[in-house]
């Protein structure tokens, strides 16, 4: 990839322009990552509730888990 073709690199940065593409775009990248970086949390929130919903519904909810569990301590008679 090659950035112009330079004669002197002693030269002022103003003069070589753009060094990178999509120069001025970064306003709008940063609202698109943020956007879908929120876009993700409500999908992961929604993906994980459905998972817990399952598991409960399969073993119980919390308090019954625990009712199962102190049943089957040694330690608790």
């Amino acid at each position: 990839m090659s950035t112009g073709n330079f004669e002197n690199w002693a030269g002022n940065i103003s003069e070589i322009g753009a060094v990178y593409p999509f120069v001025g775009s970064e306003t709008f990248l940063a609202i698109a990552g943020v956007i879908f970086w929120l876009w993700w949390h409500v999908k992961q929130n929604k993906m994980e509730k459905e998972d817990i919903e399952k598991v409960m519904k399969k073993y119980g909810n919390k308090e019954s888990l625990m009712k199962i569990v102190s049943q089957e301590d040694p330690k608790n008679p």
